[in-house]
């Protein structure tokens, strides 16, 4: 049979080992908190980085788009003006 001596220190032990495991386990779970933030802040830091480089290589294709357009609208009025420079040719020879 159990004295009432036993009983209480069978309730402590168990209270204090109860409480032994739920620290235990709490910290491990800070702990997994704590990597799993720095995981999502090492993510976030690519993904951010990931982006700048996308929007430095937009700003140079939307750069290089430009010079291109201005290289096509220079060539069209040189174009434009071989073609009136030989149309003014052309009559010329006609009134010849």
């Amino acid at each position: 049979m159990m004295t009432p001596g036993t009983s209480k220190t069978r309730i402590i032990t168990l209270i204090a080992v109860v409480a032994v495991y739920a620290g235990i386990t709490g910290c491990a779970t800070n702990k997994d908190l704590e990597k799993l933030r720095d995981d999502l802040t090492a993510q976030t830091q690519a993904a951010q980085a990931e982006a700048a480089a996308a929007s430095r290589e937009a700003a140079e294709a939307k750069a290089m788009a430009e010079s291109a357009m201005d290289t096509a609208n220079d060539a069209m009025a040189t174009s434009a003006d071989t073609e009136e420079k030989i149309d003014r040719m052309f009559k010329r020879s006609m009134y010849k």
